[in-house]
């Protein structure tokens, strides 16, 4: 189970960040960049888009968060033991897939609270989605970062040449 060597790991890592930083709160960032150029219908369809999608996100937070919460920590608990204390290496990547989106999880439940409390519309809407993207992004780099280091040191300590 050598996660860090094989090319499908790097694919799927690629793209999980890919779509994260295009659905954006669950609506595709061309669409905010069309409603930007053209408003009209285009602009409204993204406003009732993001309505529908951060009440649903605060409903299910507000109704399972808690067992959501719960769960989540203990599975990545248990991917961090098993992958750091144990060594097993298919949990580490499990671990360097699922933390940095469990973050972005908070964000987007952070972002779509700030957007019901200020009911963002138009260029307010549009610049807090913007913002998200950019945090989305910056966690991507980073997680993108740690894992390729990590990676390359597992490559090297359990290739031919490491222990």
């Amino acid at each position: 189970m050598r996660s860090f060597s094989n090319l499908w790991f790097w694919i799927a890592l690629a793209v999980m960040w890919s779509s994260a930083s295009h659905w954006v709160l669950g609506v595709p960032y061309d669409m905010v960049l069309r409603a930007r150029r053209n408003g009209g219908q285009i602009e409204q369809d993204l406003e009732d888009l993001v309505r529908i999608n951060t009440n649903r996100l605060l409903y299910i937070a507000n109704v399972s968060g808690l067992w959501m919460l719960a769960l989540g920590c203990f599975l990545l608990t248990t991917l961090c033991v098993l992958g750091f204390v144990y060594r097993v290496e298919f949990a580490q990547a499990l671990f360097l897939l699922g933390f940095p989106m469990s973050l972005v999880g908070l964000i987007s439940l952070s972002t779509a609270r700030l957007i019901q409390h200020e009911m963002s519309q138009g260029e307010q809407l549009r610049a807090r989605l913007t913002r998200h993207r950019l945090y989305v992004q910056m966690t991507g780099v980073i997680s993108i970062f740690v894992t390729a280091l990590w990676g390359m040191y597992q490559n090297l300590s359990v290739g031919p040449l490491g222990g």
